[in-house]
């Protein structure tokens, strides 16, 4: 697994996939290399997507050197580059975006997660008249929580509160039938029992992926 983007995220794939393995009574054999945050997101800001691929199929290079036979990266945004990554991967990768496409094409949502996410339509999975994009006030906040939860590694209260006041707006504002979290850090603030609203977690469809990937 590539972690690191950000630390909390991959702590949260760890634990969800530690269970996972335990409820099976299955050992969990699991390689993770760090990745450098800052550097991957200055590929996306530069828009040097064919730079972000390779620094990627050099951290999956690594893994595979470790003994694991498939990989998966514990964040959205660097899916940016996933048609190049997958080409180029020493290893079979669990496509976030396939997994995301398949089990929100066709529902009325909105998305959260960075602005390079949000203003790309999950990079283009998900464009049509079904998806919609908040105001760009509103994307600057999710932007401005979700990069603050990235970096602080857990979830804080005042952020919780203002992107489900924000969650239940666009819901009642924009006829959604949910909120799709399209950033795995999301999972530091938003968990079942304290959501209030319908949502559709990616990193939960991630991780169910790669636990079928495991276990056929």
């Amino acid at each position: 697994m590539i972690g690191g983007l950000g630390v909390g995220a991959t702590i949260h794939y760890y634990q969800a996939l530690a269970k996972a393995h335990a409820r099976r009574q299955k050992p969990l054999h699991l390689l993770m290399v760090h990745a450098d945050m800052q550097k991957v997101l200055g590929h996306v800001q530069a828009k040097q997507l064919g730079d972000l691929a390779e620094y990627l199929v050099t951290l999956i290079g690594q893994l595979k050197d470790g003994g694991a036979n498939l990989a998966a990266v514990s964040a959205v945004t660097p899916h940016l580059c996933i048609e190049e990554l997958v080409a180029k991967s020493p290893l079979p990768l669990v496509n976030l975006l396939q997994v995301a496409r398949e089990s929100i094409l066709g529902k009325r949502i909105a998305l959260f997660g960075t602005r390079f996410v949000i203003e790309t339509d999950l990079f283009g999975t998900l464009q049509g008249k079904n998806t919609v994009r908040p105001r760009a006030e509103e994307v600057d906040q999710i932007h401005e929580a979700y990069v603050r939860t990235a970096a602080r590694g857990e979830g804080a209260k005042e952020e919780r509160q203002a992107l489900a006041f924000l969650a239940h707006t666009l819901i009642q504002r924009e006829g959604l039938e949910a909120i799709v979290f399209a950033g795995t850090d999301l999972a530091l603030l938003f968990n079942p029992s304290n959501t209030t609203f319908p949502f559709i977690d990616c990193a939960q469809l991630h991780i169910d992926a790669i636990m079928k990937r495991v276990f056929p």
